[in-house]
């Protein structure tokens, strides 16, 4: 605002007439306003030169792949760049959202989309980098069970940009996870895919407790998932 000519009296003087309503230091709105999850990042993001996106699970919601029946307020999942602090206001403010944040440098070429023109700074991820981050997030956010529900529903991704981020991915648990979903779920693009290239490790994760290893991936998965068909 100050960019624009409004000076700290005038401003001020806003909030002393109770046009605008302070949430922190430096950060207000127009009194009266519903504030919008969707706005609020829009604004972060376009006067601070940001990059919060919209990841994991609330990504594929909005690419219209769901699993959950939502229960009381929504959540929308913020991913963001490590070493960037969450405004304390930001985590505190009542919105039409609940935001959860989280961090990564897993994916070395992230890819975006944006949903909507009216929120030309809020980018969105990929349906195949959206999954990927859900598995980056399991079993603490998300059960692997959930998530192969899900898994079975992509049935339209795209092999060469699944190629693409799985070769540019450093987090061996979830390219293992990803592919053996893939390979369970039947998936005529999982054939596509040059295995090959993507780099998967030679050590042995174990994922859960009490699970099943799977020889192919070398990762240890939940009997219900192994079991399931």
């Amino acid at each position: 605002m100050k960019e624009n000519g409004y000076s700290d009296q005038l401003l001020k003087s806003y909030r002393d007439s109770g046009w605008l309503k302070a949430l922190s230091i430096g950060v207000m709105y127009r009194t009266g306003d519903t504030l919008s999850a969707f706005a609020v990042l829009e604004s972060y993001n376009s006067q601070l030169n940001k990059n919060y996106h919209i990841a994991a699970h609330s990504a594929l919601e909005l690419a219209g792949f769901n699993h959950y029946v939502p229960m009381g307020k929504p959540m929308l999942m913020i991913g963001h760049l490590k070493g960037e602090p969450i405004p304390s206001w930001m985590r505190s403010v009542s919105l039409d959202y609940l935001l959860k944040f989280f961090s990564t440098e897993t994916f070395s070429k992230p890819q975006f989309v944006l949903f909507n023109t009216d929120y030309s700074h809020v980018q969105v991820s990929i349906p195949e980098q959206a999954f990927l981050e859900c598995l980056l997030l399991a079993p603490e956010h998300y059960s692997y069970m959930d998530l192969y529900y899900i898994m079975e529903q992509l049935t339209t991704l795209r092999p060469e940009v699944v190629q693409e981020l799985l070769e540019n991915t450093s987090n061996l648990k979830v390219k293992r996870m990803f592919l053996y979903m893939a390979e369970k779920a039947g998936h005529y693009w999982f054939d596509s895919l040059d295995l090959g290239k993507i780099e998967l490790g030679t050590g042995k994760h174990q994922l859960v407790e009490n699970g099943v290893y799977i020889p192919n991936y070398k990762i240890t998965v939940p009997k219900e998932l192994y079991d399931y068909e």
